[in-house]
């Protein structure tokens, strides 16, 4: 599960909102580069085409497993939130500041994770899947076509992008600075074994995690038993800490403390970070076992826990170095360092899985190029590897951990992205309570204005962690989103241009004739991203090599606003000339397309091929700049045929075999 200016800032986005709403009013929907040619997405309501695909296991046990992948962000945040909180507050606090620090930690882990999250946004999915993106498709394209709902969606998903490159950092850096307490002397070689754990974590990525993965939720188990079981240690030194329960404590630090007070909230921000976690996840596990691993382990651990910290300090302990390490009794700090730097590692390794799936989501929505996605595992769907989003992910986060150094440095840019997302995932929230649940506009607005209140409050105080580092997850999301908007529009300039000159079926197929343009045997497919008329492939084919196979087979292939279609509505074929089947291919966001596969069941539906003899042929655009002024501004011409190049071959996305491909070129000015 991958999260974080000004006026300007703002600004930009709205500018960027509006070339979104112009460019798909012309466009009609995106459509992502590829084939011929392209992957169209449906903005149509897929109806019967849904194929709901719940998670199969028995709920303790897919809520164990959930522990191991949703949970570790969220799970890890004692180990830094409350030593932050009090650092920010002031040297040495009094029992006031105290019990209102807890109070705000606990009123804000049970306001928006439990009830924004796991009460509210779970209740809605796309069809399973939940998240800013599922959501986005939900509302954006799926009920209708919302340029500025989509522009949000996909902002939030860049967003977490940035906030995931300080995750791995902060987790593992936090673990590690329990040394410092057991011995001063290895100060100096926590930032370089950070760096190496991090390192490796990010080099056995391409080898898949399905192994070790089963004893995340084990492993994860134990982590959240133990933080318990600590906190009842603290909790029986200082009973009276359960008085944060009340809100007033809370609430009178946060007034009564003027400035100090409202920055505060930038650190209590830290404990529900890994909060968009549980929603993003859903569709992993279903909202039933993720709620039962919150409400029966999580949750409980993590109150207790904080509970315990403040009932430390409460009794006189120093607030000096990490104080969630100072409630392990000292002969067992090591192996509390050693498992908290496990759960830092299951957490990070959450953090790049859910990158990656958030990646593949983007691409099949159109919105981000074609990169090779490798299955790490039969078993599982979300078992993958993205190359490129793995490698650029560790020179981020290598570069936080030695450019900060310490966990604190890096609280101070961690939370600005996360909770500008979680304020878009409120707005968001307050369209699907009018359109899905139906509520009244009193009914919805009330609920969505309180969301949006405590959200938009964490923004504000996060706003100020700008200088201090909070520029640099905004500044990743920027580039992410940058790179979405630029291939995008690049996208639908090429099929703006291959739609240009289209030839209808009959007229092509009379001048074949006409032009005495030989039929040899075997069949040839053509995917295209038209939706009638000739492709543009099978016009160049017979312009440069003057044949034409006798069995023709065009295909278009079209991404859904929704997670999964079902087997039985995935392609409907049509003859629409003698021997000239035109096929449309459906498959969901979270779907990677393998055209050889569908095809070996079109003979049940009256394609009378023999697809043993098969040639695909495929479009290779090269993209160049147009000359009449019309076209994209020359650096995002430029910028988009850099990607263009290099994304993945179309043959490889779509699993055609590589000895029955032919590709066929063409340059696109745009």
């Amino acid at each position: 599960m991958l999260r974080r200016k000004t006026d300007a800032f703002v600004r930009l986005l709205q500018t960027w909102t509006i070339v979104y709403m112009d460019h798909l009013t012309a466009t009609a929907m995106h459509e992502a580069l590829a084939l011929d040619g392209t992957v169209n997405e449906s903005t149509a309501m897929p109806g019967d085409d849904v194929a709901r695909q719940p998670p199969q296991g028995k709920l303790p046990v897919l809520a164990l497993s959930a522990l191991g992948i949703v949970f570790g962000d969220i799970g890890t945040s004692p180990l830094y939130t409350f030593k932050t909180i009090l650092g920010t507050a002031e040297k040495s606090p009094d029992a006031a500041a105290v019990l209102g620090a807890l109070s705000l930690v606990l009123w804000t882990l049970f306001i928006i994770t439990t009830v924004k999250y796991v009460l509210f946004a779970m209740r809605v999915d796309n069809d399973g899947e939940g998240g800013i993106l599922a959501l986005m498709a939900l509302l954006g394209v799926k009920k209708q076509n919302r340029p500025t709902i989509v522009a949000v969606g996909l902002f939030g998903a860049a967003l977490i992008y940035g906030d995931g490159a300080i995750t791995p950092a902060i987790s593992v850096l936090s673990a590690l600075e329990g040394l410092n307490m057991a011995t001063p002397a290895l100060q100096p070689y926590v930032v370089p074994a950070a760096v190496v754990i991090l390192l490796v974590l990010f080099a056995i990525q391409s080898r898949g995690t399905a192994a070790i993965g089963q004893l995340f939720g084990p492993m994860m188990l134990i982590w959240f038993v133990i933080i318990a079981v600590l906190g009842l240690l603290g909790v029986a030194k200082h009973p009276s800490v359960f008085a944060a329960l009340n809100p007033l404590y809370g609430l009178s630090y946060l007034f009564s403390n003027g400035a100090t007070g409202f920055l505060v909230l930038g650190a209590v921000f830290l404990c529900v970070t890994g909060a968009e976690a549980l929603y993003a996840d859903m569709g992993h596990f279903g909202s039933g076992p993720i709620k039962l691993a919150w409400f029966a382990v999580v949750f409980p651990s993590l109150i207790l826990n904080y509970a315990g910290q403040a009932a430390l300090v409460l009794g006189g302990a120093p607030t000096d170095g990490n104080i969630f390490f100072r409630l392990c009794p000292e002969i067992l700090l090591l192996p509390l360092i050693l498992l908290a730097t496990i759960a830092t590692i299951i957490a990070s390794q959450s953090i790049i899985t859910g990158a990656f799936s958030m990646t593949r989501q983007a691409i099949q929505l159109g919105w981000l190029p074609r990169l090779r996605i490798k299955q790490t595992s039969s078993e599982g769907y979300g078992q993958i590897y993205v190359g490129v989003v793995n490698w650029l992910l560790m020179i981020v986060t290598v570069g936080l951990t030695v450019g900060f150094g310490k966990s604190d440095n890096l609280a101070s840019a961690y939370g600005i992205a996360v909770s500008l997302t979680m304020l878009m995932t409120s707005a968001l929230l307050f369209i699907a309570m009018r359109e899905i649940w139906g509520w009244s506009l009193l009914a919805a607005g009330c609920v969505a204005a309180f969301f949006m209140t405590v959200d938009g409050a964490f923004f504000l105080a996060n706003l100020t962690k700008i200088a201090e580092g909070g520029y640099v997850p905004l500044i990743l999301a920027v580039t992410v989103y940058g790179v979405m908007w630029i291939w995008h529009r690049g996208a639908a300039a090429v099929s703006m241009r291959m739609h240009e000159a289209l030839i209808p079926v009959p007229e092509f197929m009379a001048k074949a004739a006409a032009d005495n343009v030989p039929r040899v045997p075997g069949t040839a497919v053509f995917p295209t991203r038209t939706e009638r008329d000739t492709p543009p492939v099978m016009i160049w084919h017979v312009k440069h090599n003057r044949a034409l196979h006798e069995h023709l087979f065009v295909l278009r292939v079209e991404i859904l606003s929704v997670p999964w279609v079902a087997p039985a509505n995935r392609l409907s074929i049509v003859e629409v000339a003698p021997n000239f089947w035109r096929a449309e291919a459906r498959f969901g966001f979270m779907e990677r397309p393998h055209i050889p596969e569908l095809l070996a069941s079109s003979k049940s539906l009256g394609c009378t091929v023999d697809l043993a003899d098969v040639t695909y042929y495929v479009g290779h655009e090269t993209v160049i700049r147009r000359e009449d002024g019309k076209g994209l501004p020359g650096w995002q011409e430029r910028f988009f045929a850099v990607m263009e190049r290099n994304a993945e071959h179309v043959s490889d996305f779509f699993s055609l075999p590589s000895d029955q491909v032919v590709e066929i070129g063409r340059q696109v000015a745009i």
